[in-house]
């Protein structure tokens, strides 16, 4: 599963790339995209900044709600289920990004792997968003089995990754047609491990439902 990814292209050549409309305002966000962190999300022929999670509210030992935890992740078995099935069925969305990250090696000592496209420095991946009182709009990516791709060596998930052509069956085509899309990726994938820390002192929260 996916918890931190790259998106490095300004956001005029993302609006075009996907020939949308900027709806931006005083956008505010980084290279890298950690759950519960605002990031780029082209929904509804726009461009539009949202946080990366769904919020999951759970309650403490007091019964009183605990901080919304980000659920940034969304496994396309559970498209169908009570927290996912209304985004996926009326509000899909594209992720713009310019590769992703999984944690390898060692528990404490875990280090960045970095997976991209070599033949697109910017692409996409599926998508839900809605809009939430605790997060405001707010974006979750659709994550496949990786069995099967060059990604399965890395983990056994990876994001749901579009080509140009199926954008618009994603966003707005028949349900039926968009879930056929959540498929491993068959092209080609460069893996790039490196000594990078994993958390670099960033709030990873891990979450997937």
């Amino acid at each position: 599963m996916c918890n931190l990814y790259r998106m490095t292209k300004g956001k005029d050549e993302v609006a075009k790339w996907f020939d949308a409309v900027e709806a931006l305002g005083g956008a505010n966000f980084g290279e890298e995209v950690y759950p519960g962190y605002p990031g780029l999300v082209a929904a509804d022929g726009q461009l539009k900044q949202m946080t990366w999670g769904f919020p999951l509210v759970m309650k403490g030992k007091n019964g009183k709600p605990l901080k919304p935890k980000p659920v940034n992740n969304c496994r396309t078995d559970k498209l169908d289920s009570f927290f996912w099935r209304h985004s996926f069925e009326e509000r899909r969305c594209l992720i713009p990004l310019t590769g992703w990250a999984e944690a390898q090696g060692v528990k404490g000592a875990m280090t960045r792997t970095w997976l991209s496209r070599p033949d697109a420095d910017l692409f996409a991946c599926a998508g839900v968003w809605r809009e939430s009182e605790e997060f405001g709009l707010c974006y979750s990516m659709v994550m496949t089995d990786s069995a099967g791709s060059a990604a399965q060596e890395v983990h056994s998930r990876m994001p749901v990754l579009l080509r140009p052509e199926d954008y618009a069956g994603w966003v707005s085509g028949a349900l039926d047609d968009a879930r056929a899309l959540c498929t491993p990726w068959t092209g080609e994938l460069t893996i790039s491990r490196t000594d990078q820390p994993w958390v670099k002192g960033k709030p990873i929260q891990k979450s997937l439902l």
